[in-house]
């Protein structure tokens, strides 16, 4: 039996993807996290095939946790699963060492194929995202600015293009008021930015603020 993790803080989410993954016998879920630092406590401490990891959850966001995964378990494969469209993550991920990337709008039967192709360590993308990777190897433009920021930096531009203020902001990703202060002066340096709302107009622009 292939023993997989289940982690999303939405029960309800949990329950389809279990009741999607109990169609084929030789899956099952073996676990379920809730949070960030749930998932790094069960992997720690229990043996799993793969870890089926939604990006954005409470405690610790899914960029950390599957760099944290992979750097304590480097043979572990993570699947990382998201209400985001592929634009957002799905390069930050493969980098980061993730064997996939599935949007939850996906059909059963990719997940299934997503997860038979991440446990025979192969990489999963989406055709539609393999087709505009490909069509971006011949290009030698310059990167649009938001694609120089750090993963946390990233999380955070996204995060005040939401709407979220500060204070929200810091205790979703567990950092302090300045630390989250120091972020955003960041971004908005690196993007030559300057103000919440040049954030919110650029976010839009390229496709950002979705899910």
């Amino acid at each position: 039996m292939i023993k997989i993790l289940v982690a999303d803080d939405h029960p309800i989410v949990r329950r389809g993807l279990k009741q999607i993954l109990s169609e084929d016998p030789s899956l099952v879920v073996a676990g379920e996290a809730a949070d960030g630092p749930e998932v790094l406590d069960k992997a720690r401490t229990n043996d799993y095939d793969l870890v089926l990891l939604d990006i954005s959850m409470p405690g610790q966001d899914g960029l950390s946790v599957l760099k944290q995964l992979k750097s304590e378990k480097p043979d572990l494969a993570v699947l990382v699963m998201s209400i985001h469209p592929e634009n957002q993550y799905a390069v930050r991920v493969l980098k980061a060492g993730a064997s996939g990337y599935i949007t939850k709008d996906a059909a059963p039967q990719e997940l299934i194929s997503a997860i038979r192709a991440a446990l025979a360590g192969r990489k999963y993308v989406s055709s539609s995202l393999a087709q505009d990777l490909a069509s971006q190897l011949g290009k030698t433009g310059e990167k649009l600015p938001h694609e120089a920021l750090s993963d946390r930096e990233f999380s955070i531009l996204r995060l005040i293009a939401s709407g979220k203020p500060k204070q929200a902001i810091a205790r979703e990703l567990f950092l302090s008021p300045k630390t989250v202060s120091t972020y955003r002066s960041r971004v908005l340096k690196k993007m030559g930015l300057k103000t919440d709302a040049d954030i919110i107009r650029y976010a839009i622009e390229n496709r950002l603020t979705g899910g």
